[in-house]
């Protein structure tokens, strides 16, 4: 069977109906970092937001090539997570999206290690 975060952590990927804080527990992850409008067509954000899928999926897909990940097991690649700011004001101006800021992740299984990353 193949191992499904969201449906194994849904204390983490299934929202509720009242907001709460929630502990998460160290975890591998790839991210992006960059500064920008998200909504710029071909813009930092969907070229970064690209490459994070692409390798995501690369290391997903290593079992069908010559690079074998030790204790390697079939997995769905988790939803996209990520963290907005702007700098030097308080709450969010949505009228100057050029000035957030932001970090992109997606979840990775423990097997995978920073050489397989490389």
């Amino acid at each position: 069977m193949i191992f499904d975060f969201k449906k194994e952590y849904k204390e983490f990927y299934m929202p509720k109906n009242k907001p709460e804080i929630v502990n998460v527990p160290k975890a591998n992850y790839i991210a992006v970092r960059g500064k920008g409008n998200p909504n710029e067509e071909g813009g930092a954000y969907q070229q970064a937001i690209g490459v994070l899928y692409a390798v995501a999926y690369t290391l997903k897909m290593s079992y069908k090539t010559d690079y074998k990940i030790e204790g390697f097991y079939e997995y769905v690649v988790p939803p996209l997570e990520g963290f907005w700011w702007q700098d030097d004001i308080d709450g969010v101006d949505y009228t100057n999206k050029s000035a957030f800021n932001w970090i992109s992740v997606i979840r990775l299984p423990d097997f995978v290690s920073k050489e397989d990353f490389k």
